[in-house]
């Protein structure tokens, strides 16, 4: 099993990236190798104070950086020397099997959508975010961000993708989604939110429990929440605000604490054919680690497989 992991994205690569592939190595089983993708020279400078047994990892030199604020689209294109751009070539030849950032997330998006693709009959490729709740589990807010403005269609097929992460990844045995809506009521809602209940109601593919509103997201009501990428990103927002609001205050809650999101990794990218998890570009090397474990858990369980199953002959 071969992770490709971009050293130089992020704000405080390649340090962290390093330290974060160093804590992993240290704990992971056997049969786990990291291709370590970015300038050679910086990466073996952070090794030497944060090694990794030489058998467990191959440095892939990247000579160019696509910037935090560079255009996704332009950048990827001109960039082919880039540590995200090598990634998904590597991605694409088969030569690695999952790929992480915390670099870019356009130019992520673009590698995703143009290098490997989407499963086929999928519309649209979604990313999800977890949401802690207050009983300690994980929920998984899809989409979060990466589609502003959906069809009934695309949520139906997000509540597909989220319910098999959740099964395979978050360990619900059969999880309950619910779209996110102003009223529990079937009748309440927008034109989205009309259209795309009748559908979520008839799919046989997940466990479809009806409307929940704003105060169930972090409740157990639910373990997959649907919505567009609009409501989503206002959604994770708010989230992470209330982490920010607790220690700015000096509060130490534990149910607060889980609001730091960097302890979850990245979000996945779900919909596309091969593993691919974006991180926060304030990510330290918790956030590395957690990334890791998120892929090879994706690796582990088949869980492309089972979605491209799920997906079959709806091209």
């Amino acid at each position: 099993m071969n992770i490709a992991l971009d050293m130089m994205g992020g704000d405080f690569a390649p340090l962290e990236t390093v330290k974060g592939a160093a804590e992993y190595v240290a704990t992971a089983s056997a049969g786990i190798h990291l291709t370590l993708i970015g300038d050679e020279v910086q990466i073996n400078a952070h090794l030497a104070s944060h090694p990794i047994p030489a058998d467990k990892y191959t440095i892939v030199h990247a000579p160019e950086v696509i910037g935090m604020h560079e255009h996704p689209t332009k950048a990827f294109k001109e960039k082919q020397h880039s540590s995200i751009a090598i990634g998904f070539q590597l991605l694409a030849a088969g030569k690695t099997d999952a790929f992480i950032s915390a670099g870019n997330t356009g130019a992520m998006m673009v590698g995703s959508l143009f290098s490997i693709k989407a499963i086929e009959g999928v519309l649209r490729p979604t990313i999800g975010a977890y949401m802690p709740r207050e009983d300690g589990t994980l929920g998984l807010l899809v989409d979060a961000g990466l589609n502003a403005d959906c069809k009934p269609e695309n949520l139906n097929q997000f509540a597909i993708l989220g319910s098999l992460f959740a099964k395979y990844i978050l360990n619900f045995e059969n999880p309950k989604v619910g779209l996110i809506n102003l009223g529990e009521e079937e009748g309440k809602g927008n034109i989205l939110t009309l259209a795309t209940y009748p559908l979520l109601k008839e799919n046989k593919q997940i466990h479809f429990i009806g409307n929940i509103e704003g105060r169930d997201i972090l409740l157990n009501k639910a373990d997959v929440l649907v919505c567009n990428g609009y409501t989503g990103n206002v959604v994770l927002k708010l989230a992470e605000s209330i982490y920010d609001i607790s220690k700015r205050r000096n509060m130490d809650d534990e149910y607060f604490n889980r609001l730091n999101f960097e302890q979850y990794g990245g979000v996945p990218v779900l919909g596309v054919s091969k593993p691919v998890i974006i991180g926060h570009g304030i990510s330290h090397a918790m956030a590395f680690v957690n990334m890791i474990r998120i892929a090879y858990r994706m690796l582990d369980t088949d869980l492309l497989g089972k979605m491209k199953d799920s997906f079959l002959g709806q091209a």
